[in-house]
């Protein structure tokens, strides 16, 4: 990569949403054309970042992973190209979830996290589909159904659901606060 590096951040040992989080504060510190290195470790960080990156307008410049370490490389956007899109309008709680499930409503879940963060436990027939793959994934899914995406806290689903939005799925649910916060039925394994 042929850049120079203005700031770097830690985000080591931090889970979503923390890494986006403390991204969003470090970009602010810096000048617009200036590139930010985040340092994090959450495999997940990989999509995050780009899907933050794509919805403020900053530019992506790329990940290189050494071992378990993942360095994301961020070029500040000029004010009047950066924009902090709004959350996606559509969503449901974890308690009107559960109900839905509970009067054995029909309901498809779509869980956008990391293959090993929906093994340690998941809401009972959810498909795993992380965000990095939901583009390759689409025909998995149908249209015509109302989709409740969850993740851990509600970022990374956000992102889902406007990244559905943008390919003409319509009955979409953002889950919050997600599995951070799930209190129904939990599953263990693939």
């Amino acid at each position: 990569m042929n850049f120079s590096v203005d700031k770097v951040l830690d985000c080591k040992g931090l889970a979503c949403p923390m890494p986006i989080v403390k991204t969003k504060k470090a970009i602010e510190e810096i000048a617009p054309g200036q590139v930010l290195e985040m340092q994090a470790t959450d495999k997940g960080s990989v999509a995050d970042i780009q899907g933050w990156a794509k919805n403020t307008g900053h530019e992506y410049l790329g990940t290189v992973q050494e071992g378990d370490l993942y360095k994301h490389y961020l070029r500040k956007a000029n004010p009047q190209a950066s924009q902090e899109n709004a959350a996606f309008a559509q969503t449901i709680t974890n308690a009107e979830l559960l109900k839905k499930m509970e009067a054995q409503e029909k309901v498809v879940i779509v869980d956008v996290r990391e293959a090993d963060e929906f093994a340690s436990g998941h809401i009972p027939g959810a498909i795993a589909i992380p965000y990095g793959e939901l583009t390759g994934r689409l025909a998995e899914l149908n249209q015509d159904e109302e989709l409740y995406i969850v993740c851990r806290t509600g970022n990374r689903s956000d992102m889902a659901c406007k990244l559905l939005a943008e390919k003409g799925f319509s009955k979409l649910k953002n889950v919050l606060p997600g599995m951070s916060g799930w209190s129904g039925p939990v599953q263990s394994g693939e």
